[in-house]
């Protein structure tokens, strides 16, 4: 939705407000309706007013701690002690000129002694975590075939007892005796995270109506982690951050707000980011939950955004990059060939690489915008140069290169970095530039940046936007330059995957004299090859003398 949600406190009070049409206030208009959520809709916008902001509060009964809007649906969820609360997106017709946006209170999810510190929202999957838990639940439609009244209750009866005789039962009795409570690690992955003890219900708050829809909860992740111990006690800094659910649509395909409900099957595929100061965890929450990366930060992170094609985290002086493994799975949920003779993609469990490292003075927070990267930092008064000193030698390199500023306090304050990203053909050309540099040795080194620079282009294959880019016919050349050099690969080195070859060479749309064509270098020399070429021109000469059968 085109809004604005903030919390903002006031005299020691927290409010939760959203601001609607926000764009005429930043173009020079003063006008501003302030009204309640739902209140007075065709009275706060008569025709002479309809170019305003309109500022609307939406009042709760427990102070709001965290939000989170629903990229397909613009649905809002707000987190308060205990309890989620969802705001579903309305598009109101004043008349047939205006159309305006409201919120109006669906549901509210009561989590037994819970407070969130940050929530995801994202196509009816909620992730939720405290300090040191993640849970992550899915709004299921409930059958139509029970009457109102039985419908309703059940939409407000799914609790989840937590097991007799669990650790939640000595807690209270623990903490009278001053001792610190320090539970076990735990993942539970699928039906299993039912048994993590946390009481779900679900309240409808909606007024019922032939079309009111009713949900039940079913439970998908839950992780519990334990403060690092150090010979000092435990660290108080252990606590996660940067919680994240990340959609991926189908190729060429997009879901907005703006479309009916009954559009959203083009979700393909949906992942969860969260991460602890010194490890990063990305899992697939759609067909099948599983852990997919796990990202080992150099220095403690500060705060990380999850992207399609890269992970990018700051730390206390860095903005670091990593690659992600979305594209890989995503694809498998989309085609049922790959993995097969006729079609091959890089595996989800692939390594990930760290791409770039830039430095920075003071990152605070970041967030992504298509192809931008938006910093904002906080220059300290101290000398930076004497309390940040560098443990490697080619950042101690970068920081002599940058021009020292002079310690004043006039000019240090908060600065926002807009980034452009490096386009994805660019980068794919400087990783194929990069793996020839390999070649020669023959090394998996060389298969794993080839499979970096395929799945970028997946990627931006799958960008709801690919259909529209001006750079589509380049991505397709790309992609199928992609899988003839993963072909080379699996055809002249000695690996196990040699039979790669075969859907490699396919997808890339070369013929058997283009392949064979290939044997011979740039230089004239002749090329030794392995299994894997005999594997594809077996298969290849076959299925051409077969084909030739049956016309």
């Amino acid at each position: 939705g085109d809004y604005l949600v903030t919390i903002e406190e006031k005299s020691k009070a927290t409010f939760l407000r959203a601001y609607m049409n926000w764009r005429y206030m930043s173009a020079g208009s003063s006008r501003v309706c302030v009204r309640m959520v739902g209140h007075k809709m065709e009275e706060s916008y008569g025709e002479t007013l309809k170019e305003q902001m309109s500022v609307v509060e939406m009042p709760l009964s427990d102070p709001p701690l965290c939000i989170s809007c629903c990229p397909v649906t613009g649905d809002l969820l707000v987190g308060c002690k205990n309890k989620l609360v969802m705001f579903c997106l309305k598009y109101l017709v004043i008349n047939e000129n205006l159309t305006v946006l409201d919120f109006e209170r669906s549901f509210i999810l009561h989590i037994d002694k819970l407070t969130p510190a940050e929530v995801a929202f994202c196509a009816r999957h909620i992730a939720v975590a405290t300090e040191l838990d993640v849970l992550i639940l899915k709004l299921e439609l409930v059958q139509q075939s029970m009457d109102g009244a039985e419908q309703r209750a059940h939409s407000v009866s799914t609790l989840e007892k937590p097991v007799d005789g669990g650790p939640s039962t000595y807690t209270s009795q623990l903490e009278l005796d001053e001792f610190i409570i320090c539970q076990k690690p735990v993942e539970l992955l699928g039906e299993e995270s039912k048994l993590c003890e946390i009481a779900i219900t679900l309240e409808s708050t909606e007024l019922p109506t032939e079309d009111t829809k009713c949900f039940q909860v079913r439970y998908l992740l839950f992780r519990r982690f334990t403060p690092d111990q150090s010979p000092f006690g435990f660290c108080e800094e252990t606590k996660l951050h940067s919680v994240q659910l990340l959609p991926v649509y189908r190729t060429g395909s997009t879901v907005t707000a703006h479309e009916e409900a009954e559009d959203k099957g083009e979700l393909l595929s949906l992942f969860c980011f969260f991460s602890l100061p010194h490890v990063g965890y990305l899992y697939s929450v759609g067909k099948l939950v599983e852990l997919m990366s796990t990202y080992q930060y150099s220095e403690k992170s500060e705060q990380a955004v999850l992207t399609p094609q890269f992970l990018h985290v700051i730390t206390s002086e860095n903005l670091q990059c990593f690659t992600v493994r979305c594209s890989a799975a995503a694809a498998r949920d989309e085609d049922p060939y790959i993995d097969t003779t006729v079609k091959a993609c890089p595996p989800v469990a692939l390594d990930v690489c760290t791409l770039r490292m830039q430095l920075f003075i003071g990152p605070r927070a970041i967030c992504h915008f298509r192809n931008h990267i938006i910093l904002l930092t906080k220059a300290d008064t101290e000398d930076i140069t004497e309390r940040r000193k560098p443990t490697r030698r080619t950042l101690f390199r970068k920081t002599d290169s940058m021009k020292s500023r002079p310690n004043s306090e006039t000019e240090s304050g908060w600065n926002l970095y807009i980034i452009n990203t490096v386009s994805t053909i660019q980068l794919y050309r400087e990783m194929v530039d990069y793996s020839r540099t390999y070649e020669n040795v023959k090394t998996e080194s060389c298969i794993h940046l080839l499979s970096e620079a395929h799945l970028l282009i997946r990627a931006a294959i799958m960008d709801p936007g690919f259909l529209k880019s001006d750079e589509k016919e380049e991505l397709l050349t790309a992609f199928r330059e992609s899988c003839a050099f993963l072909g080379d690969c699996y055809s002249r080195f000695d690996t196990k995957d040699y039979h790669l070859a075969l859907p490699y060479y396919r997808m890339s749309g070369l013929s058997m004299t283009e392949v064979l064509k290939r044997l011979v270098s740039e230089g004239d020399e002749i090329q030794t090859y392995e299994r894997g070429f005999i594997f594809y021109l077996t298969h290849s000469l076959n299925e051409d003398l077969n084909e030739e059968l049956s016309k």
